[in-house]
């Protein structure tokens, strides 16, 4: 392949990466056709981009980027992962994909790049069971309105207990 040819392609995918801060390398070599395709449809489903690249030409593509760790001391073709609504539902993803042997066999994450740090996939693997964002927000929600309810048990409580009071007093007379 000639120079000008990978500058082209190394320009082509710098474009589709813009923009994209974190993502997880997996090797998806020996996959056929049909897998493949199931896999990028699964993905596409949850708003998570995948792309086949070239590692040389990933690591010209990602040069000073938040990217560019996820290339180092890897070698051969590796697919890309982005996407989805956070980054951990995003490694949740993968890591899922990882474990279902059964269908996509050959499918294995290798790390990646999160707030340009490179991610071993152990580490990859244990940030998976990180909550994720919706996670997250329904666990804050929880805590703020904990108090509240509390608070509104402890005022309704006393106000049933007279009424109950009252209206027993009440058969009581009638």
């Amino acid at each position: 392949m000639s120079k000008f040819v990978k500058d082209l392609l190394s320009k082509d995918l710098a474009g589709r990466l813009d923009g994209v801060t974190d993502c997880v390398l997996a090797d998806v070599v020996g996959m056929d056709a049909i897998t493949s395709t199931g896999l990028r449809k699964r993905l596409r489903d949850k708003g998570i981009g995948m792309m086949v690249v070239k590692n040389s030409l990933a690591r010209r593509a990602t040069e000073g980027t938040s990217l560019a760790p996820a290339f180092e001391g890897i070698e051969g073709s590796h697919a890309v992962l982005w996407g989805a609504e956070d980054f951990v539902s995003l490694v949740k993803e993968v890591t899922e994909l990882n474990e279902d042997a059964e269908e996509f066999e050959k499918f294995e994450a290798r790390g990646g790049v999160m707030d340009g740090e490179q991610l071993t996939p152990e580490r990859v693997k244990e940030i998976s069971k990180w909550p994720s964002r919706a996670e997250q927000l329904s666990m804050l929600v929880g805590q703020i309105l904990g108090p509240g309810s509390t608070l509104a048990a402890q005022l309704i409580g006393p106000g049933g207990q007279l009424v109950s009071q009252i209206k027993q007093v009440g058969e009581e007379e009638g």
